[in-house]
């Protein structure tokens, strides 16, 4: 559910506005109204150092869990920390390019082996120039006798089908033209230039270490952050606050939970600030803050992928929730991998905190349907339970591919109708039982047609669509869908409105309807390509004695963690789409809430 809120404007003299946002974030429970903010200069180098240190903290919890790190004494204060991580940070990306470089020229010029730059120098000075070439050997045995016969040419080495030489040339020498791969004249020696790759590879060390060092500080870090974090809401606060009188008057506006009212009256009270309450309005920038049982808590999550629900609308999270975990099973379908989630959450669960706990207790959940859904199919890392013994009373109980075709089809009208039926309930409450109509009558005539077409299967033929209840019913729903869409409109124009939303709506029907045989899709081929992985490891093993197991061990893993990524992916993106598509759109979800954020000391 969302929790009601109570809006709050505060009405401030312009000195007490430092002193009173003080004490709101000590209070911690108001959610200051933020509009129309472009950052200053100093609120962007802030939120700069909020992201360098977000990074940061990510990499140093990355280090802190390498068991051969070195310990080291840490920095002095948070703000030193982050200074010298950043600046550690350029210098190694700066050494990392500087020494792969180097290599390079280390590896380029150890062919020419060791010689004097002051030798090479002297010669100059008396008009005696060394010329430096690489040739292909092939090519360079072909034409050595041509070269020679011109100039002087030195061989000084050979490496992997390349030949390198230099060609003497004096003041006397014609112009050197060789059909070779003339190279600059070295600026110094490989044996200098290892000296100095050296001294980058000591440089770089000394950064690491000073990442070892600010790893130490991890902890204070990430309290800077949340510091840093609450500084930028208090700024953004300040800057954004509506000011009046020319100025000496400051307007404050903001929102609470219903249930901290009493705090915030007894806060009010002692701080003699001038205020007003009252319910928010429907043009407020009202903020969200969800409320749900331990079961539907968990699945704010996956709602959260891709929006709270506006303000004012209702939250549908408990009412999803339940689908969302039966969809996962069924597009997964395999009790040997609902076991293996089920199994790594309760192994992790415990090593974990905060959201993640709540995390790995989703995954317990979505194992265990898929457990469920493995056992209904009978598929168990591709291995037919029905054609095993020991499930031998359990034949009964599981379906076949057909069925589970028909089971997808049977949950997405379900799915649909259920969503169509929480619309008619939600904006009746909302906003008047005779806006529901139009959308009762959609379920009306749905309801009509499939009983019109299943109970004559079921040999029921009181109500078929030769039967005149059959189209009064239908003609009672056709009625509200085409007149009853727009209450206190002219008919003609509900009329035509009517005509267009029921074009509309019956192709988006048949589309959201053909989207769940997806559930039977994915739950199908998973179990086929696991087939396939285990016939592969049977068939491609050789009838040797320990290397037939290895063989088939290797095929397994590879196979099974292949087919269990994908799979897993599937079974979390496919029911997703079902539900922000085909389940939000059937039932009015109202998108475009903002998260409830209080101003408030983060330490808190």
């Amino acid at each position: 559910m969302i929790v009601p809120m109570i809006k709050y404007s505060f009405i401030l003299y312009h000195k007490d506005q430092e002193a009173f946002l003080a004490e709101l974030q000590e209070l911690g429970l108001i959610d200051i109204t933020v509009t129309d903010w472009e950052p200053t200069e100093t609120e962007k180098a802030l939120m700069s150092d909020i992201e360098h240190q977000r990074r940061a903290v990510t990499h140093l919890r990355e280090r802190l869990k390498d068991p051969g790190r070195v310990s080291a004494e840490a920095f002095e204060s948070p703000e030193e920390t982050l200074r010298q991580y950043i600046a550690a940070r350029g210098e190694i990306e700066r050494l990392e390019a500087e020494i792969a470089k180097a290599e390079k020229e280390v590896s380029d010029l150890k062919p020419w082996g060791d010689f004097s730059k002051s030798s090479l120098e002297q010669l100059a000075g008396i008009g005696i120039k060394l010329h430096f070439f690489t040739a292909f050997t092939k090519e360079y045995n072909q034409r050595i006798g041509q070269w020679e016969a011109t100039y002087a040419i030195e061989k000084i080495a050979e490496e992997k089908g390349v030949t390198y030489f230099v060609v003497v040339a004096g003041p006397d020498t014609p112009a050197v033209e060789i059909n070779a791969n003339e190279i600059k004249t070295p600026g110094y020696t490989w044996q200098e230039r290892e000296n100095y790759l050296a001294q980058l590879r000591a440089d770089l060390e000394a950064q690491e270490f000073v990442l070892e060092r600010a790893a130490e500080g991890t902890e204070e870090l990430e309290t800077f952050g949340r510091q840093m974090q609450e500084q930028l809401h208090l700024s953004k606060v300040k800057t954004t606050a509506l000011r009046q009188a020319e100025g000496s008057l400051i307007l404050i506006e903001g929102f609470a939970p219903e249930e901290s009212q009493d705090k915030i009256d007894a806060f009010i009270e002692a701080n003699e600030a001038y205020s007003m309450k009252g319910k928010p309005e429907e043009a407020d920038d009202t903020p969200v803050l969800l409320k749900n049982n331990r079961f539907a808590r968990l699945f704010e999550l996956v709602g959260s992928f891709y929006s709270l629900p506006k303000y004012g609308t209702v939250d549908l999270t408990p009412y999803f929730a339940p689908f969302y975990m039966l969809f996962f099973g069924f597009c997964l379908a395999d009790a040997g991998y609902g076991i293996l989630y089920v199994l790594a959450a309760l192994l992790l669960r415990p090593r974990m905190k905060g959201v993640m706990k709540d995390v790995m207790s989703l995954v317990m959940i979505c194992g265990f349907s898929t457990i469920f859904f493995g056992l209904l199919t009978g598929n168990a890392f591709g291995i037919e339970l029905t054609k095993q013994p020991v499930f031998a009373g359990l034949h009964r109980f599981m379906i076949s591919s057909t069925q589970l075709f028909y089971v997808a089809i049977a949950v997405g009208i379900v799915h649909i109708l259920y969503a169509m039926t929480l619309k008619v309930i939600f904006t009746a409450r909302l906003r008047g039982f005779k806006y529901s109509l139009s959308s009762l009558g959609w379920i009306i005539v749905i309801l009509s047609g499939l009983a019109a077409f299943l109970l004559p299967m079921a040999d029921i033929y009181t109500y078929t669509t030769e039967s005149p209840v059959f189209w009064v019913v239908t003609g009672v729903g056709l009625f509200l869908m085409l007149f009853m869409n727009s209450p206190g409109k002219n008919p003609f124009v509900n009329f035509g409105t009517g005509l267009w939303n029921t074009y509309n709506d019956v192709t988006g029907l048949l589309s959201d309807g053909l989207s769940y045989i997806r559930l039977f899709a994915l739950g199908l081929s998973g179990g086929i390509q696991t087939l396939v992985f285990n016939r592969l490891a049977m068939e491609l093993s050789p009838d040797v004695i320990i290397l037939k197991q290895l063989v088939m061990i290797l095929i397994l893993a590879v196979g099974q963690g292949i087919t269990l990524f994908m799979a897993s992916l599937s079974a979390f993106v496919h029911p997703l789409r079902l539900t922000f598509v085909e389940f939000y759109n059937n039932s009015g979800f109202v998108p475009g809430g903002r998260a409830y954020q209080p101003l408030k000391k983060q330490e808190k």
